[in-house]
């Protein structure tokens, strides 16, 4: 696994909503390897390069808002040859509650406008994804407002958790052992 890459929305307004579980992940896995992240214009994100463990990757987080990311996503993975074989996607999910995390590769967006946008840049759709379960607020008109919000505290510490698993299984994501890592995550999700 040469990239991970965490889908949010930049500025503080937002730093602690639902939508941004992504960015969420790649700050965890920022702050575990000691990794100052920075601002690439060229790739419209912050950028963080991780050589430890034995691991060399890349930290990405598109700063172009959830509906562009695959405009930061497809010019990284361009200008660095990173194969959709190479990369994962933390981002949000509606349709598992908080502190539920699921690994899958492929298939379509789901409704995620992140997803949406990267898999029309150019990338396709079989790439990894790490799904972060935020939970849903039960009628699909109040979908926007509610990844916008802060969850509340017990919802954000069971997401907070999730992410820490993910975090504890990373060698076997590095070492894209995908099926290894999906198997400890999916067994550890709360019943």
């Amino acid at each position: 696994m040469r990239l991970l890459i965490g889908l949010g929305n930049p500025g503080p307004s937002y730093q602690n909503t639902r939508h941004n579980a992504g960015f969420l992940f790649i700050d965890q896995m920022a702050k575990i390897y000691g990794v100052q992240m920075k601002n690439e214009s060229k790739f419209l994100a912050e950028v963080g390069r991780v050589r430890a463990d034995g691991a060399d990757f890349w930290l990405l987080k598109p700063l172009t808002f959830m509906n562009e990311s695959g405009k930061s996503v497809s010019s990284f993975c361009r200008f660095y040859d990173v194969d959709v074989d190479d990369f994962i996607v933390a981002h949000d999910e509606l349709d598992l509650s908080p502190g539920i995390v699921k690994i899958k590769r492929g298939g379509g967006a789901g409704g995620h406008n992140g997803i949406k946008d990267i898999i029309s840049s150019g990338l396709g759709g079989d790439f990894w994804r790490l799904r972060i379960g935020i939970g849903h607020p039960g009628d699909k008109r109040k979908v926007s407002g509610y990844v916008l919000q802060s969850p509340n505290q017990q919802d954000f510490e069971s997401i907070f958790e999730s992410i820490e698993r993910v975090v504890a299984a990373r060698q076997k994501i590095l070492q894209s052992k995908l099926d290894d890592a999906m198997l400890e995550l999916h067994s550890s999700n709360p019943r």
